[in-house]
């Protein structure tokens, strides 16, 4: 590629902000030339504006340090120095659908990780190995809106990332009901143990919004398009409990499985392992070179020895067992940060280029 593709990040200072910036280092596509946030912050060198809330465990980036933050109210400014912004913005869900369709009506593509639009029905929910073709929507969004290259993707819920690579795979064999319970890391709430200390040796059993999204989202996902908008199926119906834990990065799920195609253990391992998508066919920078891995020790996976399997873009499958009263059980393991957040949508955006929906607007 001769010229990289100019990001802007929108909410830049935020956990998953910092995850964008640390994750676009080097990125062979894309250069982080635009940093905005908050008033509070705008008008100061980056390091200075996040430098003392640094919460990457790899130190900032040279390259941003002195990019001086810009406000991400102004949007028409910002807008006029990138070719695409990723949007971490923290902001109330009305809020967030306002300031991302302003930036689409730039004609500014927007790779959200917010949930604002994820029920907008034109606005695709990509897990690019599982739902590729959903960026099939965007010339219905774009009509909406009325832009020529300015629309809005969106990356699902980090907690629906350990298990809904699975429910894809199997989907041969029709699984019709599924009982969840995801484990989810501290950085999901965007909080290190500095910021939380009461979670040391801790365990919460609600986090908001939470179960209504791991019990949803995955339906959209597995869903298709029909008269130019994007319509859930009706089945897996999944139950989901969502419960907070002392970790810091990864979200396990137990999840208990009924098929109304009969499977043999060896069968449901060898779709697991096989499984792949267009991120991988295309070799996109981002996208790794497994999806799933299935895992045959009984106490795998765990979070500090699995949870950066293929840079922390894999998934890591293991326990997977017949069940008493559900079919199968199995125990699935992301990285909520990497794959849940800033790298699924950064592999998204890579998607969105490799098809020619994000281009250089110059």
């Amino acid at each position: 590629m001769s010229e990289k593709l100019r990001v802007g990040i929108l909410g830049g200072t935020g956990m998953v902000g910092q995850r964008f910036i640390s994750l676009l280092e080097n990125h062979p596509w894309f250069r982080v030339t635009t940093i905005a946030a908050s008033p509070r912050s705008a008008g100061k060198r980056y390091e200075d504006a996040a430098g003392g809330r640094w919460k990457m465990d790899t130190p900032m980036p040279e390259a941003v340090k002195d990019i001086v933050v810009m406000n991400v109210n102004e949007v028409e400014k910002v807008a006029a120095g990138v070719d695409f912004v990723f949007s971490a913005v923290d902001m109330t869900k009305e809020e967030i659908r306002q300031i991302e369709e302003a930036y689409a009506k730039t004609e500014t593509p927007v790779v959200s990780n917010n949930s604002a639009h994820r029920w907008t029905k034109d606005v695709p929910m990509i897990i690019p190995e599982i739902n590729p073709q959903h960026t099939e929507i965007i010339p219905f969004q774009k009509k909406r809106l009325g832009t020529e290259r300015g629309f809005i993707a969106v990356k699902p819920n980090c907690s629906i990332q350990s298990y809904t690579p699975a429910l894809a795979a199997w989907k041969e064999f029709e699984p019709y009901e599924v009982v969840a319970t995801t484990y989810q890391a501290i950085s999901g709430a965007g909080k290190t143990f500095q910021d939380w200390p009461e979670m040391a040796g801790n365990i919460i059993p609600y986090i908001s919004g939470e179960e209504e999204k791991s019990e949803k989202e995955p339906l959209r996902v597995l869903g298709g398009i029909e008269n130019g908008e994007i319509v859930p199926v009706k089945e897996p119906l999944i139950t989901c409990q969502c419960i907070r834990v002392p970790v810091l990065n990864g979200h396990t799920a137990a999840v208990f499985v009924k098929f109304r195609k009969k499977a043999s253990k060896e069968e449901l391992i060898e779709r697991l392992t096989a499984y792949a998508g267009e991120p991988q066919r295309l070799a996109l920078p981002s996208a790794p070179a497994q999806f799933i891995r299935y895992m045959e020790e009984d106490n795998r996976p765990q979070v500090s020895l699995d949870v950066d399997y293929e840079r922390g873009m894999g998934i890591s499958i293991g326990r997977l067992r017949e069940d008493t009263v559900y079919d199968w059980k199995f125990v699935g393991l992301s990285h909520n940060t990497v794959r849940g957040a800033a790298g699924g949508a950064v592999l998204c955006a890579e998607l969105l280029k490799a098809k020619g929906y994000i281009s250089n607007k110059r």
